[in-house]
């Protein structure tokens, strides 16, 4: 499917003039007091963020960062629902009633086999298995008190709507929201709305990569690898046999794709023939239906190497999600809000922080990049987000925001170290007033959201059928299980 762009990424002239919808803010009274009622809650937003920092739990396992999360909209006059789409995990919270219904989504998972300490150097923390590279402590905590700014105004000014936090679990490869939305959790919501940590400012229009994933499990024939190895049937050897070939067909796929796997079981010792081994793949490409065609290619691999080296196979579908599907009129509204707030100014200490940092760089950005706010213009990215189904369900608008230092990579120790930090928490508030801001405006302009609405329709096109790429199966709730937790 196009989405409307020129082959430079760029938006043209023409399509951004007829997207962008200039109109007053209308009811300007009550968002100066929403904005400073964040700023006086900061040092508690800050709090939350970091003990969800400090608990790093990760997928489908993250009770306590969801508990605490709850309790705050709770407390906020929240009614919330826990335990949706069969997710321990996953909420819920709503305010108000009637349209329109505003969502805002919140992670809070962290990821495995990563730690460190919040300091500028290489320091992980003995005895963790986790961290939080991806800066989820801060976009859920932001997330939902985002929400809580808006309900307050909501009750201030008399508006009428809905304001609505989803807590969504599992990001990191578990799929937790595309379970959500399987469920129909999103169904009555007029507009999506979300953030990402960053190291820089940015809230135009973009897309992702649309992903699933799977372990491909082979089964053979335990033996003495000298005494009796013609008895043995190596499971191992299928694994091998299936990334050989996978790894041949990569020269015969779209220029887009990735495919990467790890092996998480081969075999325990190299003098017995192992009789069971695991691979654990990723395929990924801009569009979903080439991700369901190189996986079927990935299968029929899977199959010919248990074939060829006389094993079993089966596998088990892990997760799966959509790219995202950009809406230029959403994001237009949600880029002028971000200009209004301005990016992160680090103070002298911050400062000092950050350029320890990047010397672990080895061509760093200059570091104005964290307050200033990237041009209005699309942006193909090439990771994945299960918020790809949503935006194909919902329209939705989503910013990035420098809690990092520039040039800090996601999913790296850098992440972790300057998310546990003062940088991090500033970030943190530069997207809470961004998704409030954004809320207030979208609940006041139903214009807007007709003009988003429309373009989300056209750009999915009359004829889609939403079919989830994981399909039929039951969240993974154990998917992180085997990670060994904190001591």
């Amino acid at each position: 499917m196009t989405l409307g762009f020129s082959a430079t990424g760029r938006l043209p002239t023409a399509m951004l003039i007829g997207w962008m919808i200039a109109f007053p803010l209308e009811g300007q009274d009550g968002r100066e007091e929403m904005l400073s009622g964040l700023d006086g809650r900061s040092g508690h937003l800050t709090e939350v963020a970091m003990e969800i920092w400090d608990l790093a739990e990760l997928g489908y396992l993250e009770t306590e960062s969801s508990t605490l999360l709850q309790g705050e909209l709770t407390g906020a006059g929240f009614e919330v629902e826990a335990g949706v789409a069969g997710i321990p995990t996953a909420f819920v919270a709503s305010w108000g009633s009637g349209a329109p219904v505003i969502g805002i989504l919140a992670e809070f998972d962290a990821l495995p086999g990563i730690n460190q300490d919040a300091v500028p150097t290489r320091q992980p923390i003995p005895g963790k298995a986790a961290g939080h590279a991806c800066g989820h402590h801060l976009f859920g905590t932001a997330s939902t008190h985002a929400a809580i700014a808006v309900r307050e105004w909501l009750e201030s000014e008399g508006v009428q709507g809905t304001i609505r936090l989803y807590g969504t679990p599992a990001e990191e490869g578990g799929s937790g929201k595309v379970y959500m939305a399987r469920a129909g959790l999103f169904d009555d919501v007029d507009v999506v709305i979300s953030w990402h940590a960053g190291d820089n400012n940015f809230a135009g229009p973009n897309t992702n990569l649309a992903v699933k994933s799977a372990k491909f499990r082979f089964s053979g024939i335990s033996a003495h690898a000298a005494g009796a190895p013609e008895r043995g049937r190596s499971a191992l050897d299928g694994v091998e046999a299936m990334n050989h070939m996978v790894n041949l067909m990569r020269e015969h796929v779209p220029q887009q794709t990735r495919i990467h796997y790890v092996i998480t079981s081969g075999g325990s010792a190299p003098n017995v023939v192992p009789d069971f081994a695991e691979v654990y793949y990723y395929v990924r490409h801009p569009d979903p239906s080439v991700v369901k065609a190189i996986f079927d290619r990935v299968m029929l691999a899977a199959e010919g190497a248990a074939t060829g080296t006389e094993t079993g196979m089966d596998l088990e579908v892990i997760a799966g999600a959509y790219n995202r599907l950009p809406n230029v009129a959403l994001q237009e509204v949600m880029h002028r809000n971000l200009e209004s707030v301005g990016g992160v100014r680090y103070d002298d200490t911050e400062r000092a922080f950050a350029e320890t940092v990047q010397l672990s760089f080895a061509d760093p950005p200059p570091l104005d990049q964290a307050w200033v706010i990237q041009p209005f213009e699309f942006q193909q990215t090439y990771a994945s987000a299960d918020t790809g189904d949503i935006t194909w369900l919902v329209p939705s608008a989503n910013l990035s925001i420098a809690t990092w230092v520039p040039g800090t990579a996601a999913h790296s120790w850098q992440a972790i170290a300057a998310g546990g930090t003062s940088i991090g928490a500033k970030g943190m508030m530069v997207a809470a007033k961004t998704l409030a801001l954004t809320a207030a405006d979208l609940f006041q302009s139903p214009d807007v959201v007709a003009a988003a609405r429309r373009e989300w329709a056209e750009r999915r096109g009359e004829n889609f059928v939403y079919e989830p790429l994981l399909g039929d199966r039951e969240p993974p709730l154990d998917y992180r299980a085997s990670v060994a937790p904190r001591s």
